[in-house]
């Protein structure tokens, strides 16, 4: 769960913020990383096979006017625009894929997401021929947010999911 609160860093008091700076929660490393962590005894003999994360994403409370999630489109994004950076946690190390600017990225966003409606981001394709591996994402300060707009409320659940060989 994220919630927006002004003036608050992100996790303090166990908050998670908005991210408000282009990413991608996987990397070609970290993908298959988070499957050995989550499921050892499992994890090798499931990478022989394609393997997605996949996040499922939507505003607790609507209509989100405050911090919507944008998403790029990443046929638009070159593999040497995501570069990979470290994510310490107290207990490991992850790492995501920072995103460089470039001005033929193509942006949408869902304004005025209800609760009922959700987004789904591929984070991590094992399957390198497709059209998109990785797909990056941020929260933003959208212009037209009235200054009374409630503070965004927004979850996300990750989802492995495995291919049948």
């Amino acid at each position: 769960m994220r919630k927006r609160v002004e003036g608050v860093a992100d996790r303090d008091g166990g908050l998670r913020q908005p991210v408000a700076r282009v990413h991608v929660d996987h990397t070609e490393k970290s993908g298959p990383q988070r499957v050995r962590d989550l499921i050892p005894d499992q994890a090798e003999e499931l990478l022989k096979g394609r393997v997605q994360i996949i996040n499922l994403w939507r505003p607790i409370r609507g209509p989100l006017l405050d911090s919507p999630l944008a998403v790029c489109d990443a046929r638009t994004v070159g593999l040497d625009e995501l570069v990979a950076s470290d994510l310490v946690y107290p207990n490991r190390v992850g790492e995501i894929y920072s995103v460089k600017y470039d001005p033929d990225h193509q942006w949408f966003y869902v304004p005025r997401m209800m609760v009922d409606e959700a987004l789904l981001l591929k984070c991590f394709d094992s399957r390198t021929d497709g059209p998109a591996r990785f797909a990056p994402h941020t929260a933003f300060a959208d212009p037209t947010t009235p200054p009374d707009a409630p503070p965004r409320e927004s979850i996300e659940l990750r989802t492995l999911v495995f291919h049948a060989k």
